[in-house]
């Protein structure tokens, strides 16, 4: 590679990651719908025409923003399950669900684009699915882990829905387990994916306003709800945890 070459690629990145950063200012003051390139441009002093080859259209700026926001949470996530004990799968199981949310409370207008209303008009590319499997996927490392363990226990009541699931179900369940929890029977499957989304819409609530005026302990209400959720799926209590601490 020439040196003018290498100097170009550079700068080129450099204004690459200037937009980004200035479009993701953008999304706490326009929101998603609101974003626009032509707005970004003038802000750095660019001229409109010129922005767009850095990217053709809105639509790849907001994918670029989508693949980060879903790649920063999944890292977080991840790192907070490589810090527990691997046999800890209740620990696990929280830690993982408080880095969610301490991501979204810490990137909320990036929360809103992963998690929010969609944009009108935007259909996600191919190019997000894998950012937006990385945190689904150390849930269900951690569910895996604990029935290969043998230390999931079916919640009381269970036993009814073990004795089967409508076909529509099943078919769905199916397919989950072909894409992200190979191994486990439906009703490991239900449970898991009844409360991750219960997670994530604990956290949504909180972040988008319909828990104000009601909940005011609210990280208190989280670790609660983080508990009964993993005694959903039949997680263990984590290591070091008392009948009183539950």
């Amino acid at each position: 590679m020439s040196r003018s070459r290498g100097v170009r690629e550079r700068v080129r990145a450099e204004l690459t990651r200037e937009i980004v950063e200035l479009a993701r200012r953008h999304l706490a003051t326009e929101g998603a719908a609101g974003l626009s390139l032509r707005a970004v441009a003038r802000e750095m002093g660019m001229a409109s025409s010129a922005i767009y080859r850095y990217f053709p259209s809105k639509d790849d700026l907001l994918t670029t923003l989508i693949i980060e926001g879903y790649t920063a949470l999944g890292r977080a996530v991840e790192r907070a399950d490589a810090g527990c004990d691997p046999a800890d799968h209740g620990g696990r199981w929280r830690a993982a669900c408080r880095a969610v949310r301490d991501w979204a409370l810490a990137h909320p207008h990036e929360y809103a684009l992963l998690y929010g209303s969609p944009v009108p008009g935007y259909r996600a590319p191919q190019d997000t699915v894998a950012p937006a499997l990385r945190a689904t996927l150390v849930f269900c490392r951690i569910v895996a882990d604990a029935h290969r363990a043998g230390v999931l226990a079916a919640p009381p009541g269970a036993a009814a829905a073990e004795q089967g699931f409508p076909a529509a179900v099943a078919e769905d369940l199916e397919r989950v387990r072909r894409q992200v929890m190979p191994g486990l029977p439906d009703e490991v499957i239900m449970r898991a994916m009844t409360a991750w989304s219960g997670v994530y819409g604990w956290v949504s609530f909180e972040l988008f306003g319909q828990f104000n005026g009601v909940l005011e302990h609210r990280a208190a209400m989280f670790e609660r709800a983080v508990a009964e959720l993993g005694t959903l799926i039949g997680l263990p209590a984590p290591v070091g945890e008392s009948a009183h601490d539950r």
